[in-house]
């Protein structure tokens, strides 16, 4: 079965999907997908109540409460102590007698505060957990009807209409039996007693917080290890080389969900060398990933010719703290449509650049068979399609694309019967960029699909 854990604390929002099944006669508990939003939790609820009480009571006495910072921290405590009431009763007051003074004398607060008045101030911020909800059901790859149950973690989830929103989401009322202010606390001593070696029959799985891939050309991140995988895991892709006679290549391996891969955090480089010369997209260059159950990432790169190989050990914990991990999730939610767009580019770009590559090849070898009008048409597409290379008008590539493959159809059929083998297998996406030396340039990736 399947479980929803909604965790809404003091500072921050976390849900968890959690797949309990029986292996072997015994409990396995597996993390699906995880999900939150960093700058929400408790204290934003306090702060409506704050902002609520200040501008009353300066719609009153015409002072403002802000500018008083012993004031304030009164108003705080206050604020939260009527949001815990507010969970259980309908109604509270916030008394703060000699909350400040002025020239006529000390000044008092007494505010009445409803429950439905604090569902009013707080009702977007209730609305904002549900996104994450969402998007870890998406992640999980199930639907909302999936879950059989929900957990709620948190202190603030005592409060009725986060309750009601977990309702109206979820189409089932959350469990009540499980302390959701304890709930944590328990967790950690499970797993400080498992680290400890006080618990021997509790085995956990950890999953890899964000996606692990490698730079490849156009500066675009291929991903072999998809978010929330459960580790250990092993995965492999092969690709080739972008440039005809390559000898090496630069492996850039990259953390995060952001296509564009300079917007994902760098863990290491390296470079496979002593790669025989042949035409791009021939050389067969393997890179393998393999995480252990400790959290260390270990990538290899292995030319399928020759044997050699380059490897790297990557150790566990990658720098990250929970709170920019999912800084760097809700960033790439944010940018998907411009990471689509720039990914929908860059493959233009590149269809762009292997025409460009093969044409230029096939008029040297071929140009003798063609007629002087047609080599004069070829050559000016070619420049025209140079030119638009420069920029990031995608249409305009795409036009002058189509151009140079109609002016070249006569250089192409006269090419046909020498094309090299394997020559068409140049377009998919390609490695490593940013060479470490002058001769290691960016590599041309094509993916195998037996992940493991």
């Amino acid at each position: 079965r399947k479980i929803a854990v909604y965790d809404l604390g003091g500072g921050t929002f976390d849900v968890s999907v959690i797949e309990i099944a029986e292996v072997d006669g015994e409990k396995q508990f597996e993390v699906l997908a995880t999900n939150g939003d960093t700058f929400l939790g408790g204290e934003d609820f306090d702060m409506r109540v704050i902002d609520y009480l200040v501008e009353e009571f300066q719609k009153e006495q015409g002072i403002d409460l802000r500018k008083d910072p012993l004031a304030l921290q009164r108003l705080k405590d206050a604020a939260e102590r009527a949001k815990i009431e507010l969970s259980s009763a309908h109604q509270t007051d916030v008394n703060l007698p000699y909350v400040t003074a002025d020239a006529s004398g000390p000044k008092h607060l007494n505010i009445k505060l409803t429950r439905a008045k604090l569902e009013a101030l707080v009702e977007d911020l209730v609305k904002r957990t549900i996104d994450p909800c969402r998007t870890a059901i998406n992640d999980a790859g199930i639907k909302v009807g999936d879950i059989s149950e929900v957990i709620l973690v948190g202190g603030m989830t005592r409060m009725p209409k986060v309750q009601e929103a977990v309702k109206d989401f979820f189409g089932k009322e959350p469990r009540k039996d499980v302390n959701p202010d304890e709930a944590v606390a328990v967790g950690a001593a499970i797993q400080g007693a498992v680290l400890g070696g006080a618990v021997k029959d509790v085995l956990l799985l950890d999953v890899t917080p964000l996606s692990l891939g490698i730079e490849t050309m156009g500066g675009v991140m291929t991903k072999l290890v998809e978010k929330n995988t459960t580790i250990p895991t092993k995965a492999a892709q092969v690709f080739s080389t972008a440039e005809d006679n390559q000898s090496a290549v630069t492996v850039h391996v990259l953390q995060g969900e952001r296509e564009q891969a300079r917007y994902n955090k760098s863990l290491a480089k390296f470079d496979l060398t002593g790669i025989q010369n042949a035409p791009r997209g021939m050389p067969q260059i393997e890179v393998a990933f393999d995480i252990d159950a400790n959290g260390i990432l270990h990538v290899s790169a292995k030319d399928k010719n020759t044997g050699k190989e380059q490897k790297i050990e990557i150790k566990a914990g990658s720098g990250l703290s929970d709170a920019e991990i999912r800084r760097m999730v809700s960033d790439a939610e944010a940018h998907r449509e411009d990471d689509k767009k720039f990914h929908e580019l860059v493959g233009v770009r590149n269809k762009a650049d292997q025409l460009l590559h093969a044409t230029r090849g096939a008029l040297k070898e071929h140009g003798g068979k063609v007629p002087a009008a047609q080599i004069g048409a070829i050559e000016s597409a070619l420049k025209d399609l140079e030119d638009a290379m420069k920029g990031d008008d995608q249409a305009r590539i795409e036009a002058r694309t189509q151009a140079l493959e109609q002016a070249a159809q006569a250089l192409q059929a006269a090419a046909a019967a020498g094309a090299a083998p394997g020559a068409e297998s140049a377009a998919g996406p390609g490695a490593g960029t940013g060479a470490a030396q002058d001769d290691v340039v960016d590599a041309e990736f094509t993916e195998v699909k037996d992940k493991q």
